[in-house]
């Protein structure tokens, strides 16, 4: 079994900015000799997540942040925010439910995704990022 490994960065302006990666991991997996496997994404930072979803502009710009808003409201005052100051514990509540990667199968160097789904990355953090996000391909 092989291992392939790269990473790209993407600039946010975070409060739960989602941002469809798909294009990203696809490309990568293109670009190896790996035909068949799986792909980890994974987000470095505790402020963010990786998942999977129909990415259109109801779920992605309205739906997803409402639900977040609903779990973790960034109004309340968390012990987190007492601790640092910086007024994000929504921001890593959010990312402790989403988690910060995912793992993908692929055949044939295809995603095996349905129709509608995308791979995503969502940054949660109350302010602009710069964000690194990992990509780790093993398979024949």
């Amino acid at each position: 079994m092989d291992i392939r490994s790269t990473s790209f960065e993407l600039n946010t302006p975070g409060m739960n900015s989602i941002h469809d990666i798909t294009p990203q991991v696809a490309d990568f997996i293109t670009q190896n000799d790996i035909h068949e496997g799986q792909v980890l994404i994974f987000a470095q930072g505790s402020t963010t997540g990786i998942t999977t979803l129909e990415f259109e502009p109801g779920l992605v710009n309205t739906d997803v942040k409402e639900l977040m808003e609903k779990l973790a409201p960034f109004e309340k005052d968390y012990s987190h925010n007492q601790t640092w100051g910086d007024g994000n514990g929504a921001s890593h509540l959010r990312s402790a439910l989403i988690k910060t990667s995912i793992t993908v199968p692929f055949i044939n160097k295809e995603l095996c995704l349905g129709t509608w789904q995308q791979v995503v990355f969502i940054d949660f953090d109350t302010r602009p990022r710069n964000r690194k996000i990992y990509l780790q391909m093993t398979g024949k």
